[in-house]
């Protein structure tokens, strides 16, 4: 019917009207959904009546000679319109074509994986609902803002894709899309709109397990690090680490440094986990998981428990030293194996002095899986006996000068230890033992010397034998008689010698007992030999 319209006024007929019929606004451009007044109008002054043909929901507003309103509401899309009326009996016709742009109703990226591999290429897609008209609608997939591909928005919903190779640095990168409905050629602006972006994780997994370092061995009730290393992760801060003891999560606290993470962990053995059992060490990222798994063996070990039966024995008594461990320990009580493994050592001995302060030595051995786990425990006997004084270092019999320095050498011994003093008879003066004094005739006489413990008392009787000094008149009276004995016969040789001088030479007669002296011949003085004396 509408063609048929349209052939009638381009008739030659038609061509040769003299007045025209208008239609504004001419070609209008609006968003989709709105409201239209359109005016027809013409110049003829016998037209009276001019109606407009749409298939648009249409009310005639007010109308008048030449010219009629007409409200055009919800237009969603392009139409052609037609006014259309008579003039001195001839047909004459205004047509305007509507143009209606509309943005999306959505613009929707689709969801990223939970985390990519680095190094695996990506397909974003990008999906867009409505928006008109197609031909000035584009789809742009951004990176941040930076565009990785622009493509027309085809089909109902139209779909864009593009590919990326995620390298490190997408990770926590945010991709988007976003349509640009170009309505500049229209004398309009420039449309965008923008999908919700989404952020990109990617992650880095090393070809090596964890390295997990553990016990062999845990005693129950015993703690004991455990540590868990990996290099080459990516990223390291955002990986999972979960240590366990068999079924026993581990408390760990995780530190990274780059690429590498290390789980640190105390494992505490129960009772009920005795036996072979696994440390576990969990590495989670990117939804993968890298595992190390090491073998423990839980083991109990008691002892050894090593008694006395008197830790403070008297001198004399019986003392009974045992040593007990666990189940499958074997004990070893001075050198002196138990019969068989969980089995008690024993021996007894008779307390005596010299036992005081002896050391008892007990091994246990307990095999683990193969090896040999060792551990020892000793014990110290007390013997109580004294208090003594050693009769070889305190003599009983003392012989001093007068005002010279000694030392009393006594010694006590026991257990408690003693108190030693030495006390004179009768006057209870007191000398020091051990220490040097000065020793005068007043110390001459006999002491008591008593090591006194708890225990007891013992005494040792210790005499002192000062000797006092010499008279040294006599020496005195003789030194000086000599001396005066010796004056006397200087002087009379001096004389004798003198008068030899004076008289000549004389000699001393042998057979006398006293002493003539005899005239020496001139002869003798002039050298000849002297006759002996008859």
């Amino acid at each position: 019917c509408w063609t048929l319209l349209v052939c009638c006024l381009l008739t030659p007929g038609a061509q040769g009207q003299e007045f025209l019929l208008r239609v504004e606004p001419q070609n209008p451009v609006f968003p989709a959904g709105g409201s239209l007044l359109v005016n027809c109008s013409t110049d003829c002054p016998s037209s009276k009546k001019i109606i407009l043909e749409t298939s648009l929901s249409k009310e005639l507003v007010d109308n008048g000679t030449g010219w009629a309103a007409f409200q055009l509401s919800n237009v969603t899309g392009n139409s052609r319109i037609l006014c259309s009326g008579y003039c001195n009996g001839s047909q004459i016709t205004g047509f305007s074509d509507i143009t209606v742009y509309s943005l999306p109703e959505r613009v929707e990226l689709a969801p990223l994986p939970p985390w990519q591999p680095v190094g695996q290429n990506l397909i974003l897609r990008c999906q867009v609902e409505g928006g008109s008209p197609r031909t000035s609608l584009t789809v742009v997939l951004l990176r941040w803002e930076k565009e990785l591909t622009r493509q027309p928005a085809v089909g109902e919903p139209a779909e864009v894709n593009t590919t990326v190779l995620t390298s490190r640095e997408d990770h926590g990168a945010h991709f988007s899309c976003r349509t640009e409905l170009d309505m500049k050629p229209q004398g309009l602006e420039l449309f965008r709109n923008t999908s919700a972006p989404r952020q990109l994780r990617t992650f880095a997994l090393p070809v090596t397990p964890p390295r997990l370092v553990a016990p062999r061995f845990l005693e129950v009730e015993k703690s004991w690090p455990v540590n868990c290393t990996l290099d080459g992760l990516f990223p390291a801060s955002e990986a999972q680490v979960y240590l366990a003891l068999g079924d026993q999560m581990l408390n760990a606290t995780v530190m990274n440094h780059g690429d590498m993470l290390t789980a640190t962990a105390t494992a505490t053995a129960r009772a009920d986990q005795e036996g072979a059992r696994e440390i576990v060490c969990n590495v989670i990222l990117g939804g993968e998981r890298l595992e190390t798994r090491e073998n423990l063996t839980v083991f109990s070990f008691l002892g050894p428990i090593l008694n006395l039966s008197e830790p403070s024995a008297p001198e004399g008594s019986t003392v009974t030293v045992s040593c007990m461990a666990g189940a499958r320990v074997q004990v070893t009580l001075d050198g002196v194996p138990a019969a068989a493994p969980g089995q008690p050592a024993q021996l007894q001995l008779n307390a005596t002095e010299s036992d005081d302060g002896r050391n008892f030595f007990c091994s246990a051995t307990l095999e683990v899986d193969g090896e040999f786990l060792c551990r020892n425990s000793s014990v110290q006997l007390r013997v109580l006996y004294g208090p003594k004084i050693d009769r070889a270092t305190c003599p009983q019999h003392l012989k001093w000068k007068d005002k010279t320095r000694h030392v009393l050498q006594c010694q006590a011994r026991g257990n408690p230890y003693p108190q030693l003093r030495c006390l004179k008879e009768g006057s209870n003066r007191e000398v020091p033992v051990g220490i040097p004094f000065f020793v005068n005739v007043t110390h001459n006489g006999t002491y008591q010397c008593q090591a006194s413990s708890s225990r007891g008392k013992y005494t040792l009787v210790v005499v002192m034998d000062i000797e006092a000094p010499k008279s040294h008149f006599v020496p005195v009276f003789l030194a000086v008689l000599v001396t005066l004995g010796v004056v006397t016969v200087v002087v009379a040789l001096m004389y004798v010698f003198k008068e030899h001088k004076r008289s000549g030479r004389y000699h001393v007669r042998q057979e006398s007992t006293s002493l003539p002296l005899t005239s020496m011949q001139p002869t003798e003085a002039m050298g000849e030999e002297p006759s002996r004396a008859e």
